[in-house]
């Protein structure tokens, strides 16, 4: 019986009772440089069984779907995901009302009044829409193995025998300093201090940034700076702090917004352009959407039912775009620079329209390990690796791992989801440390379980989350909206947020455990078997049990569970740039340019040496023409003309040249075609890019093959 149904028909889960007592116990771990791993004890059954009890509280949805505290009171949806309050990342309808013991985990919390409910054999669900009971027992094994190995401190535990305590990884900023940390990071200061003013590029590059926001987007940031000023001046009596009505005045009459071709206001089509439910609109920001679907719902008063198949994963797909789409790592770093900046301030306001509360806990330092494979930070890993092969996006260690595992086959049963052996793993964490680097590890002898445990360590034991400190409640509050499209969109602009190395290593896991998850038909690992077995490697960082109560670990479960499956699902989508955010990139750079002309002929006139010269870039005779000019500079064949028509697209483009230049000794798959200059400064082309109308959108670009590296 599902959650759901229990939830109708008045029952709550009190707590889940497994074998894990009858398992030998694991004795104190030997001080030893390699982190500990799971155990593996084959011999003992998966048993276990979940205990209910009669909910009292019945009225426990509204129409937004609130759970109700002991007393009747509803807690509201917007209250803050930090990982310290009891109202934690959990899912309206995901609460449990039960309190389990202070020291016991959730899983072992049995209730007097209740009575061992019988266990249906587990059968592996072949169903990759739903997440069930029979798979979360996975999630519980998981956590058994993590906890019991010494792997993750327990409740109330600051580590294992024979380790050094840590510092704090992470810490409540005080009252103001979120929003004047979010205002800088967005680059926007000058708004807050007046000693940026006098900085002339940064009050226009602020000005230019703010003429490209959306409503939500601005709204958004009027929030930030009004709340910031309310503490400041609570705090120091400041008096020159800048107006908000100033800063967000309407435009004067003679002031003429710039728009690119076929768009409205703020680059933004209507959003009542059709789509389906299936189909994601990446034209519109997201903020916008989630403002209308509020709007549309509020005054429809509609409820959503409690037995509705939420947790089903539509095929979504992205609305066709003839420009092309843009992957993370097309851009050039000044665009992606841009990028961050709008994908801060577009999060934030999304957030801020489904009612969400975000407190975000700031990075401190950490004691970690500066050299070595497991517990390092992957910036040292990856400095480390850069000396040995330039240009290395993932951990080396971790390639190697994925590498290994995917050379002795993916068909093995229980993949990811049976440990090793943990003596086993424990020498070869060691030998790891002491011979990756020197190419002389005996690969040949490394079983495929005991690599899938490496693996899964090798996540755990980062000094800070894979999804870091900054963004990890972002990441549990996703459960909180109210559409798995709404979802899907927070989660695509959270991606865009991560720092590089954490964005790529997460990529390459979501990439291998796809691969994996293809294999299900041997292996018996569907997308509900891998997420839950990864969710709490992914989400269960050093010291997590510790700043969590029981009832927060035992509501998040199945939300993590659910994001990892959102990831794994959704990865083609979720790691591109949408359109709305390339639209005001775009605009960004044309105001620039603007500017950036003005500035010159200024000084053309003050020397004297106004010419014949035109005033800004001429589109080329051939492109007025219906042709462009491709440039192959580090190819024989320096140029050709190409034709626009219709139906041409970048990879015909590269078909011609290569069918052109003979000497070319590389694949299709390694070239580019890049657009660059005009409103883009670099971005290299999707290959089902229609030329003629990104010519439109870009006249004066310049069209350029290069060789490139994914």
């Amino acid at each position: 019986m599902s959650r759901q149904q229990q939830e109708s028909q008045g029952v709550v889960l009190t707590g889940y009772h497994s074998n894990a007592e009858l398992l030998p116990k694991i004795g104190p771990r030997a001080p030893v440089s390699c982190p500990p791993v799971q155990v593996h004890e084959p011999a003992m059954p998966r048993t276990g069984h979940y205990t209910v009890q009669q909910n009292q509280n019945t009225h426990l949805a509204d129409e937004s779907g609130p759970s109700a505290t002991e007393g009747g009171t509803k807690t509201s949806t917007t209250d803050p995901p930090s990982l310290l309050t009891p109202s934690a990342a959990s899912s309206p309808r995901s609460q449990p009302s039960f309190s389990p013991k202070p020291g016991s985990s959730p899983r072992h919390s049995p209730s007097p009044k209740s009575s061992p409910r019988p266990r249906t054999p587990c059968l592996r669900s072949n169903s990759q829409d739903s997440l069930d009971e029979l798979e979360m027992d996975d999630y519980w094994k998981e956590v058994e193995n993590i906890t019991s190995s010494g792997g993750g401190a327990g409740r109330g535990d600051a580590g294992g025998e024979g380790e050094v305590p840590e510092e704090e990884q992470q810490k409540t900023p005080e009252e103001g300093e979120q929003e004047e940390a979010w205002l800088t990071e967005a680059g926007l200061a000058r708004l807050f201090d007046d000693s940026l003013a006098a900085d002339q590029d940064q009050e226009e590059d602020s000005a230019v940034f703010l003429s490209t926001l959306t409503r939500s987007q601005a709204a958004a940031v009027e929030r930030r700076v009004t709340t910031l000023q309310q503490t400041l001046l609570r705090r120091r009596n400041r008096q020159h702090v800048p107006d908000v009505r100033d800063i967000f005045r309407p435009p004067e009459k003679h002031e003429e917004p710039i728009e690119l071709k076929g768009e409205s206001e703020n680059g933004q089509k209507d959003i009542t352009s059709a789509e389906t439910e299936t189909e994601l609109n990446v034209e519109v920001a997201f903020s916008e959407q989630a403002l209308t679907y509020r709007d549309n719902h509020q005054r429809a008063k509609v409820t959503a039912s409690p037995n509705s198949p939420d947790d089903k994963l539509p095929n979504f797909k992205l609305l066709r775009d003839k420009t092309g789409q843009t992957r993370i790592g097309d851009l050039s770093p000044l665009d992606m620079k841009k990028v961050r900046r709008l994908v801060l301030v577009e999060s934030t306001a999304l957030f801020d329209t489904a009612g969400i509360d975000l407190k975000a806990d700031k990075a401190v330092k950490v004691k970690t390990k500066e050299s070595g494979l497991f517990g390092v930070p992957l910036a040292t890993l990856l400095e480390q690796d850069h000396r040995r092969a330039p240009g290395t996006k993932v951990p080396l260690i971790l390639q190697r791992l994925i590498n290994h595992i995917e050379e002795e086959g993916l068909d093995t049963e229980g993949l990811l989801r049976i440990p090793g052996a943990a003596t086993r793993v424990k020498l070869l964490c060691q030998e790891f440390e002491t011979s990756f680097y020197d190419g002389t590890f005996p690969w040949q002898q490394l079983k495929q379980h005991d690599a899938a445990s490496l693996l899964k360590l090798f996540i755990r034991e980062l000094p800070l989350p894979l999804l870091t400190v900054e963004y990890l409640n972002a990441f549990f509050a996703v459960n909180k909206f109210p559409t798995k499209k709404q979802q899907l969109q927070a989660l695509n602009l959270l991606i865009l947020l991560l720092p590089e190395a954490n964005r790529d290593t997460l990529k390459a896991l979501v990439e291998f455990f796809h691969r994996v998850i293809d294999h299900q038909d041997k292996n018996k690992m569907t997308l509900n078997n891998v997420s839950v077995v990864m969710a709490p490697n992914i989400f269960m960082f050093k010291g997590f049990r510790s700043k969590v109560t029981e009832q927060q670990e035992f509501s998040m479960a199945t939300s993590i569970a659910h994001i990892v499956r959102l990831l794994i699902r959704y990865q083609n989508l979720l790691w591109t740039i949408p359109k709305f955010i390339m639209t005001q990139v775009r605009q960004q750079n044309m105001e620039s340019n603007r500017k950036q002309y003005k500035e010159r002929a200024v000084r053309k006139l003050l020397k004297k040496m106004t010419t014949d010269k035109p005033p800004e870039k001429a589109v080329p005779e051939e492109s007025s023409q219906g042709f462009i000019r491709v440039q192959a500079p580090q190819f024989n064949k320096v140029s050709m003309a190409v034709q626009l028509t219709g139906e041409l697209q970048a990879a015909d483009v590269l078909t011609r040249f290569l069918s052109q230049d003979s000497s070319v000794a590389v694949e299709q798959e390694e070239l580019c075609l890049y657009e660059i200059g005009g409103n883009i400064k670099e971005r290299c082309l999707d290959g089902e890019t229609y030329m003629k109308d990104l010519f439109e959108l870009n006249p004066t670009a310049e069209w350029v093959i290069k060789a490139v590296h994914r």
